[in-house]
C-alpha cells in the first residue's frame, strides 16, 4: 500500500493506493487483488479484502467497492445505504464510478488497472469521495460532475479541497485511435495541452493524468493541493495491474478513502 504526502496532514482521514503484491490471487490476479467483480477466485479476493482490512488504522464499517462501467453516476454513501440490506447495497453499487461520502468508518474504493483513479477530500465539510476516470470517464467529465454533486450537497469549494490523482496509464503509453482523439476534442478539451501526435506510433497520445488536473483546477482546487502519483501503470505492470498488458481479465489496484471515527 502506498499513500499520499498532500492528505499527511489531514489526521481525520485516511487514504491508500495498492499494488500488485502480498496477497493470494494467482495468474493473471497475482497476487493482491481485492476487486470481487473481475473473475478472480472469490476465495482469494475475500482472503486479500481480509489482508487489506487488517492494514487499516480503523476498521471500517463497510468496505464501498462499486461495479464500475466507465459512466458517470456517482452514489452517495449515506444512511439509506447504510442501512439497506446486502441485495439493496449490491444493486445500488451497479454501474457506479464515483463514491462520496459524509459518513464516518465507510471506506469508498475504486478498482483500476490503466485508469485514473482519484481521490477527494473536503476537510472543510467533512467530505470525502473516490473517482474512476478511464478515457470515458474523463471525455465526459466525471471528476467535475463529482465535485459539483459534492457542492451542491455539501458546499464543498475549491480551496478546501485536496486531490490525489493515482496511478494510470500515462501519455507515452496511451494510444488512441482518432474516435478517442475526437472525442476529447469534440468535448472542448485543449487537445494542445493533453495530447500528443507520436509520429513513431503514428497514433495520438492522450495525458489523462493533466485532462483530470484541469478539472479539479478548473473548479478552484489550488495547485499545491493537488498531488499526482505520477505511476504508470503500463510500464510498471509488475507492481500495478495493466489490463493493457494482462487483459480485462486480471487484477485491480485499490484506491481508497476513508473518514475515520472518533473515538
Amino acid at each position: 500500500m502506498l499513500g499520499y504526502e498532500v492528505m499527511a496532514s489531514c489526521p481525520d482521514i485516511f487514504c491508500f493506493v495498492t499494488t500488485r503484491h502480498g496477497g493470494y490471487s494467482k495468474g493473471n490476479y497475482a497476487s493482491f487483488n481485492c476487486t470481487p467483480y473481475v473473475g478472480d477466485d472469490d476465495e482469494c479476493v475475500r482472503r486479500n479484502q481480509e489482508k487489506l482490512l487488517s492494514l487499516l488504522p480503523q476498521q471500517p464499517h463497510t468496505l464501498v467497492i462499486p461495479y464500475q462501467t466507465h459512466g458517470t453516476e456517482s452514489l452517495v454513501i449515506d444512511s439509506t445505504y447504510l442501512n439497506a440490506d446486502d441485495n439493496e447495497r449490491h444493486a445500488r453499487l451497479q454501474g457506479i464510478d464515483s463514491l462520496i461520502t459524509s459518513e464516518p468508518g465507510c471506506c469508498l474504493c475504486i478498482s483500476t488497472a490503466d485508469c485514473i483513479p482519484i481521490l477527494l477530500h473536503d476537510s472543510k465539510n467533512g467530505v470525502v469521495a473516490a473517482v474512476h476516470a478511464g478515457w470515458r470517464g474523463t471525455v465526459n467529465r466525471i471528476l467535475a460532475r463529482t465535485l459539483q454533486r459534492m457542492n451542491l450537497l455539501y458546499g464543498t469549494t475549491g480551496k478546501d479541497v485536496k486531490a490525489c490523482i493515482g496511478p494510470g496509464i500515462s501519455l507515452p503509453a496511451f494510444e488512441v485511435g482518432e474516435e478517442v482523439y475526437e472525442a476529447f476534442r469534440e468535448n472542448g478539451f485543449p487537445t494542445d495541452y493533453i495530447a500528443e501526435w507520436k509520429p513513431d506510433t503514428h497514433k495520438h497520445h492522450i495525458d489523462l493524468w493533466a485532462a483530470n488536473r484541469m478539472q479539479l483546477t478548473d473548479f478552484g482546487i489550488p495547485d499545491e493541493q493537488i498531488e499526482s502519483a505520477g505511476i504508470c501503470t503500463y510500464t510498471r505492470y509488475e507492481e500495478f495491474f495493466s489490463a493493457r498488458r494482462l487483459g480485462i481479465r486480471s487484477g485491480r489496484i485499490l484506491s481508497g478513502i476513508m473518514k475515520l471515527s472518533t473515538p
